[in-house]
């Protein structure tokens, strides 16, 4: 099961009815926040959520409206007696910009672990995070801004009868369930003699403050949910879009159209619009199951019986 949570929708500047975009998905226990702009902190309370257990803050890029709730963030992290490592991803520049905003945090409990992006594309397996995986997409903004799909793989189902036949110690049928190989008086007993065809797993894909571009398909293809900026809902501001390298609401309908996702969530809406659900029957022509989200919108992701 994987837990997703929009704690904010708004993009630029904070409303009192709208915090700024940030996303917390929950796997196992392993937590992982994606930007940090103003108001996260509150956020997470108003959803009953706790920073502590936070494993990875993945940053898109370093406006401030994606990463200025990053201080008091750590302080609040520090304050709760973590003395974990935390570690953090994002373009380059990331310990160098981190470094800056903690002139106002500077001495904290835990240790911070610094992931710098630099290619196009990036997979990112980490321990802590349990099995959930981090893929790193850059997208197309005015600055170095990427993308990102949280993933859980799904083994295929353990065939005892399989695992009888081939004579495998019953010892070892759970190390194999859980994908160890295992070498015993000269025999190697792998996880392909015991497992059929992997099934389908979990993903969630996230991008914002970009212009559609074909990494976000590629990306978002396979996705049980994508989350997509639509900045601006009226109709005739698709030039804006362009100047600013942000998109429309229609513009997000079409590539989650394209990449064939089950449902579209729209987020980091302008501050000049008021009522973004206004527009939701419009978009909803491009494609049907979008939603119009709002601040902590939240939705569990189950696995699928095959």
């Amino acid at each position: 099961m994987l837990d997703v949570c929009l704690l904010g929708t708004g993009g630029m500047m904070p409303l009192p009815y709208r915090w700024l975009t940030s996303l917390h998905v929950r796997y196992n226990g392993h937590s992982v926040l994606i930007d940090c702009g103003e108001g996260t902190q509150i956020a997470m309370r108003e959803k009953g959520l706790s920073p502590n257990p936070v494993d990875v803050i993945c940053f898109t890029h370093y406006h401030a409206d994606h990463i200025s709730g990053l201080p008091g963030m750590l302080l609040n992290i520090g304050n709760a007696d973590r003395t974990e490592p935390l570690t953090l991803i994002g373009p380059k520049g990331l310990e160098r910009v981190v470094n800056a905003l903690r002139v106002i945090a500077p001495e904290l409990p835990f240790e911070i672990r610094f992931i710098e992006l630099t290619d196009a594309e990036e997979c990112l397996e980490l321990p802590q995070l349990g099995g959930l995986r981090i893929e790193a997409f850059k997208v197309r903004h005015n600055v170095t801004c990427y993308g990102y799909s949280l993933s859980i793989d799904r083994a295929g189902r353990f065939d005892a009868n399989r695992a009888k036949e081939m004579n495998i110690p019953l010892k070892m049928w759970n190390r194999l369930q859980k994908g160890e190989t295992i070498e015993e008086d000269g025999v190697t007993y792998t996880p392909d003699m015991v497992l059929g065809p992997a099934r389908k797993g979990l993903k969630v894909t996230y991008t914002t403050d970009t212009r559609p571009c074909d990494a976000i398909v590629s990306h978002a293809k396979g996705s049980d949910l994508f989350i997509c900026e639509g900045m601006y809902g009226e109709p005739d501001m698709e030039k804006k879009a362009m100047e600013h390298r942000h998109m429309t609401f229609y513009e997000a309908a079409a590539l989650a159209k394209e990449a064939d996702v089950p449902e579209l969530w729209l987020t980091h809406f302008s501050p000049s619009l008021n009522y973004p659900e206004e527009y939701k029957n419009e978009v909803r022509k491009v494609f049907e199951n979008t939603v119009v989200a709002r601040d902590g919108r939240s939705v569990e992701l189950r696995f699928t019986e095959e």
